[in-house]
């Protein structure tokens, strides 16, 4: 983003420029008509597809592009993969039909999203969180975030379908959001993993980040051959286990490397034998 462009963000009143990129003309004009609700929002313009998309952009580079995922010709991965090699791309918010898709994948990455079809209050909540990154000019961490999506899903990734996308890749690399910032995270650092609610506690050397992920959603990308399941709560790396002890009738303790103990349940603790033994 230019220096005019980061000038123009800061002031908390200054208009915020939309680009709505769907190919269903209902699905423009709804996501028109709601935005139209919120005074600090201007819709640059409302395109049926990729092509007219990168001309707007090469006119004027909007701030935020909402974008439908499945699109003819142009689907809205590969745009995105263009608006990413853009030195400052805009904020992008994948619009999709595809709830369980976006749930692994986009919030491993902390990227915005909506569910078509979306209310006024999901719609208000997901640009209250975009006016305030880009308010606190986290734009350069968002286009990371953007780019480490993109990686993990493959340079050719197909469609999804039935909710899934079809790629294969295990997880590299995703980013944590907190108040004003994200913080990339390398899978390579991530020790162990506990659940928390709707979050996981990522236990890296020396700190924890809490990331909103369900536990289920990560432990589907994350290579099964370095990480193992050992309590319906928790995910170690295979290497950072060091002793397993019986602390009752059906329960057992792992120690880890770090000294740090992690609970392990009955239904887990054969497969976590045999991978101690086999190191």
């Amino acid at each position: 983003m230019t220096d005019a462009r980061l000038d123009a963000v800061g002031a908390s009143s200054t208009p915020l420029r939309a680009l709505i990129v769907d190919d269903e003309p209902l699905a423009r004009l709804n996501l028109l008509r709601a935005l139209a609700a919120f005074p600090r929002w201007r819709v640059q313009a409302a395109c049926a597809d990729a092509e007219s998309a990168l001309t707007e952009v090469a006119r004027e580079m909007p701030h935020v592009v909402f974008l439908d995922i499945r699109m003819p010709r142009t689907s809205g991965l590969v745009l995105a993969r263009r608006l990413s090699e853009f030195p400052a791309p805009p904020l992008v918010v994948f619009v999709t039909a595809y709830e369980n898709y976006a749930v692994a994948a986009f919030e491993l990455h902390a990227l915005d999203y909506l569910i078509k079809p979306f209310d006024d209050a999901r719609l208000s909540m997901g640009l209250q969180r975009i006016e305030s990154l880009l308010d606190l000019r986290a734009e350069a961490a968002y286009a990371v975030a953007l780019r480490g999506f993109l990686a993990d899903e493959g340079p050719d990734s197909p469609l999804p379908t039935d909710g899934v996308l079809a790629g294969e890749r295990y997880l590299q690399q995703f980013s944590v959001k907190s108040v004003g910032r994200l913080d990339l995270v390398r899978v390579l650092d991530v020790r162990w993993i506990t659940a928390a609610g709707n979050y996981v506690e990522l236990h890296l050397e020396g700190r924890s980040l809490l990331h909103r992920v369900t536990l289920a959603a990560l432990e589907a990308r994350l290579d099964p051959s370095v990480f193992l399941r050992v309590h319906r709560r928790a995910i170690v790396r295979r290497s950072e286990c060091k002793s397993l002890s019986v602390t009752g009738d059906g329960t057992y303790s792992l120690k880890l490397m770090s000294g740090a103990r992690v609970p392990v349940s009955e239904r887990y603790v054969a497969h976590l034998r045999d991978s101690m033994a086999q190191r």
